[in-house]
């Protein structure tokens, strides 16, 4: 591991608290470049934020019969290759688990500071409650708290760094909720498989079969006293394979780019929002896009998304598949690990779409 990734590059400040003590004014450690604030001027960027959506799927449809079922996976397909996200309805996760999820975690980022900071992480493995990403001393911060932890492979799953508090059945809602975004990712695995026109089980076996990784990120996004100049989450895509993202149906706060324009997502009760990381980017050569996406923070509520990452065993080697690389489209990515792949993340912090760029094959 590299010596970089031992400690923090500063003292640690949870963001809930600066945000508790009444501050009128945010840190200036806090205070975005003019370029990258969420209202900056388009004649800065040439970057604006639009009034579209992104695409809505019903997934029952996948059951129905052979023309829905193939209209449903044609949408898919289209949102993955012209938006790189879109939201599931009639997903099959249990709602009531859902509404559970978010309130035990909710709970928890309402625990006394000090009960959470026994928790807190380090950038080694980036497990327990943190507010930073990335060791770049002197770096510009993201407003907005976290808690990450591993599901699987198992031995990668540290009960010690599991939140005991604040309810006996904390872990069983936690580990449920994991246990049923396993199985919808499985279902938009084969999806995406039979839409690129490979066998169904093509893109989990890339991933390593049964040895695949799955992890969770919850973000915690207090109120802000100076929304205008910060992110809760910097522009970036997701370092991994697939991402299934519970928002907050009453606080909006996900943007995602699409060509020059910032979209804000407008969650759909009840939906899921779904969105392709870089891994599938790569294998896929591209047919399939991860896309920038960004959070915007406000002063009058706070915020809280939880985040499931499907990601490929962390040990193998991906590149764009053979089958999808012909004469004429040659492959555009050289091959990495996704344990070598997500160390960019782990040191840098979001960079926009710096890490799968740097991966490009040179022609």
């Amino acid at each position: 591991m590299d010596s970089l990734l031992h400690c923090w590059p500063e003292p640690v400040v949870p963001v809930q608290s600066i945000a508790e003590s009444g501050a009128s004014f945010i840190p200036a450690c806090y205070i975005k470049p003019p370029a990258d604030r969420p209202h900056e001027a388009v004649a800065a960027t040439g970057v604006r934020c639009r009034e579209m959506s992104i695409p809505v799927i019903d997934l029952s449809h996948l059951s129905a019969g052979a023309v829905e079922c193939l209209a449903t996976m044609r949408a898919i397909s289209d949102a993955c290759r012209d938006w790189g996200f879109f939201q599931v309805v009639n997903h099959g996760v249990n709602g009531e688990l859902v509404a559970a999820a978010a309130a035990v975690w909710r709970d928890f980022f309402l625990l006394p500071m000090p009960e959470k900071m026994k928790l807190a992480n380090s950038p080694k493995t980036y497990e327990g409650y943190g507010s930073r990403l990335g060791v770049e001393k002197d770096a510009v911060l993201d407003w907005g708290d976290y808690f990450f932890f591993n599901l699987l492979p198992h031995s990668l799953k540290n009960y010690d760094k599991w939140p005991k508090l604040p309810s006996s059945n904390f872990r069983e809602i936690t580990e449920e909720y994991g246990r049923q975004m396993v199985n919808l990712c499985g279902t938009l695995m084969k999806v995406l498989s039979i839409s690129l026109g490979l066998d169904v089980g093509f893109l989990q076996e890339k991933f390593g079969g049964e040895e695949f990784g799955a992890c969770m990120r919850v973000n915690y996004y207090p109120k802000c006293p100076q929304p205008e100049l910060t992110l809760g989450l910097s522009a970036h895509s997701d370092p991994g394979g697939l991402t299934i993202l519970l928002g907050d149906d009453h606080v909006p706060g996900l943007q995602v780019r699409k060509g020059d324009s910032w979209v804000t997502v407008q969650p759909v009760p009840g939906a899921l929002i779904v969105n392709v990381g870089d891994q599938i980017q790569v294998l896929s050569n591209t047919t399939y896009k991860s896309v920038e996406h960004r959070v915007v923070v406000n002063a009058a509520a706070e915020r809280l998304s939880i985040a499931f990452f499907y990601n490929p065993k962390s040990d193998l080697p991906l590149a764009p598949a053979r089958e999808l690389v012909a004469p004429g489209r040659l492959p555009l990515y050289r091959p990495m690990t996704f344990d070598e792949y997500r160390l960019y993340i782990r040191k840098k912090g979001p960079r926009g779409k710096e890490q799968v760029e740097s991966l490009e094959a040179i022609s």
